[in-house]
This record gives structure tokens, sequence and C-alpha cells, in this order.
């Protein structure tokens, strides 16, 4: 029988919350955490939003020696692991170390730790090719630090496909559950809010310009002119379903199903991945579509890829008939870290029986869709799908369920 990897712990850090209580509570109401940049001074550059995580001090929470080495992506991530484990009643200095792994997704981040090499080696004259392999070298520094951190000598890996990383990474995490790994940490936090990441997500043409944090990242809506991005994520316990209830864990859900596809070249008239990705997932978790309560859109706010999404969803469910949301409204995209945000979001939902709603938006008729918006909406919530879609191609979709 193959083993259910399944959600014990879940670790946040959030534009508009941090820890899975406060974010939920914002999350819920439609509290947004989208403004201004104050990392730096946007005043130059024609995209001036972001959601930033705000309060977040490492050196209240992180040991002094792990600064120089790390940057705000890293210390969030490491802080976000501890308060998983601590939610999942995980002590991992308790565990074999060798049933332990960590596995996460990377894709903006490494542009600020990039940034201040770059600024290190302009100083000493030093070979350009350095900082763009300590730049390389930085992909891996999230996963490798919370091994360390954590003792957890097991499987691990980092997972680089942009937006759908973060699901990737789930799936897996599951993959090495099922080959008998007890516990892995998963998910993803992503952060590039810095100058050197600014202008490289400039470079993409997706990013929206306006000022207005209420008008500026609005999918699914006639005005939707490109996303706003964020940094954060989610760090997810995934384990050994026998080996949680042995233990008497309190389980969030299953990962149920999962499928990836990748985009045809542009020009060939072939249909994009997104809905090939759904039915396999679906496929993958032995679910109709019928038993979907609830869809976590990926929500680009590029009209036409909200326009492929839509369609998407329209062809397997039929037109009107799924619940969608997209809290990431309240976030902004946050790359890497922004799926694994919306599968606590929908364990959160499961939980509790309420399906966030998405703020600000006006729902274009014509992509033909039941779009929660606004107010939150009452419902039982059993399974759930999330998607996500990164830069060039990548499609992925994870089934998540309510545990038995």
């Amino acid at each position: 029988m193959t083993a259910s990897a399944v959600v014990t712990g879940l670790g946040i850090a959030a534009p508009n919350g941090l820890g899975a209580e406060d974010y939920w509570a914002a999350t819920r109401s439609g509290k947004s955490g989208i403004g201004r940049v104050t990392r730096f001074d946007p005043t130059p550059y024609p995209a001036t939003l972001a959601g930033e995580v705000p309060g977040f001090v490492a050196e209240d929470v992180l040991p002094s020696r792990l600064l120089p080495q790390t940057d705000r992506m890293t210390r969030m991530a490491l802080v976000a692991t501890d308060w998983a484990l601590a939610d999942a009643g995980v002590e991992p200095e308790k565990m074999s170390e060798f049933d332990m792994g960590v596995i996460t997704a990377s894709s903006s981040g490494g542009f600020e730790f990039g940034q201040g090499e770059l600024q290190k080696l302009w100083s000493k004259g030093s070979q350009y090719v350095s900082a763009y392999q300590s730049f390389a070298w930085f992909y891996a520094v999230n996963s490798g630090q919370i091994s360390i951190r954590n003792g957890m000598k097991g499987p691990s890996g980092v997972v680089v496909s942009d937006q759908a990383g973060g699901l990737d990474a789930l799936a897996q995490a599951r993959r090495q559950i099922r080959k008998g790994t007890s516990l892995i940490v998963s998910g993803s936090i992503d952060a590039s809010i810095c100058p050197w990441g600014w202008v490289a997500q400039l470079a993409g043409g997706r990013l929206s310009t306006r000022d207005e944090p209420g008008r500026a990242y609005l999918p699914f809506d006639a005005d939707a002119a490109g996303h706003v991005p964020g940094e954060g994520g989610a760090i997810l316990v995934v384990e050994d379903a026998d080996a949680a209830r042995k233990r008497g864990a309190k389980v969030y859900g299953t990962l149920a199903g999962y499928g990836a596809t990748f985009d045809p070249k542009p020009g060939s008239g072939r249909e994009p991945g997104l809905r090939k990705a759904i039915e396999i997932a679906l496929a993958d978790a032995g679910v109709a579509p019928q038993d979907v309560d609830v869809v976590f859109a990926d929500a680009a706010a590029v009209p036409e890829l909200d326009r492929v999404e839509a369609e998407a969803l329209n062809a397997v469910f039929g037109r009107g008939q799924v619940v969608v949301t997209a809290p990431k409204t309240m976030t902004g995209r946050l790359y890497s870290g922004a799926a694994p945000l919306d599968v606590a979001a929908a364990l959160l939902a499961i939980d509790e029986g309420l399906i966030p709603p998405t703020v600000n938006v006006a729902p274009d008729a014509a992509y033909g869709l039941d779009l929660v918006v606004n107010q939150p909406r009452p419902a039982e919530v059993r399974t759930a799908l999330v998607l996500a879609r990164g830069e060039g191609g990548f499609n992925s979709a994870l089934v998540v369920r309510a545990a038995d």
C-alpha cells in the first residue's frame, strides 16, 4: 500500500500576517498587505508597490552567527520552519536524523544576497563571474540551512521552476514520503525586494505600474494590468500518515494528487498545458471534477494568461461550475512562496469551512468564473485544487483533501 503524505505543521511569513494564526485571521477577513515599497526607495522605478512582510526582525529570533551568511529570505525560512515544526509537535533532536529531509523551492530568491556580493566584489575589483556563482549557490542555501539547523540528513533538494516551484517541491516531498522517509520539511519562502531583483522583475514586463494598492493587482478583472510582487510564503511539515497518527499529531490534510506540464512552443498552435496538469492531478488523487470544492487560482493578472486559466477551469469543471478564489491578491505574487501559501490557505479553509476572498476585483463576466470576492464564503471544503504557473511555461496543480 502506498504511504499517504499528510501536512501536520504550518509556518507562514506573509505580507498580511506573521504566523499561521495571524495570516489566516487577515486572509479570511480580506486584509491586504500590499503597499509602497519600504526596503529601498522605489521612486526611480515604474513599479512602486509590493507585498512586504511587516514586523520581521531576524535579530530577535535567530543566533547572531547566522546573520552574516544569510539574507532576509533565508532568515524568514528558518523562522517559518521553527514555527512549522512547533505546530506539528515535532522535536527534530528526538528523531532519527536520516529519517527527516528538506525539499524547498526557490525562484527570485538570492537577488539580495547576490547584490551584496556584487557590491563587495565591485569594491575589490574582482571578477563578475564570482558574483554569479554566489547567486547560483544561494539557491541551495535555504534547504541547506534548514537541514543544518535541525539536524536533518535525509533527502534534500531545491526545485527551481519559478512560481510553480512551490507545488513541485511539495510533490517531491510526497514522493520521498512514499519512498519511506517519515518527515519532509517543504514549501518555500521567497523574496527579492531589492534594486537588483526589482530591475530583473521589471524586465519581464508583467509588473503592475499602478500606484494605488487597491487597483494594482486585479486578476480576472477587465482592468487587469500585471501583478504586484511580494515576499514570504509557507513552510509545511509533510509526514507519513501512519507515523503522524501514531504520535497523535493533528493532521491538516492530505497531499492527494499532483500534475505538472510544460506549455508548447509559442506559435505552435497547440493548447497550453494547464488543463492537462489539472486533469493529471485529479486523476492522481482519484477525484472527479465535481468533487472539487474550491480552486485556488494562479491569478496572473495578465489578460491573456487569465484567459488561459479561465478556459482551462471551464473546460475541466464546466463554465462557472467550480468556486474559485485568489487570496494572493492580498499578498502579491510571492514567486515560489506563493503556491505553498495557497496550499496552507486551502488547508485552513478545510479546517474552518470558509473560503477566503479575492479582494479588490470586479470579475469580468467574460471569464465565466464563480470567483469569491470581497467577503469570505462559508462552505464545507473537503477537496481543494491549487494551481501555479511559472514564467517560461511551467504548470503545476496539487489536490489537497481533508484528513479521514
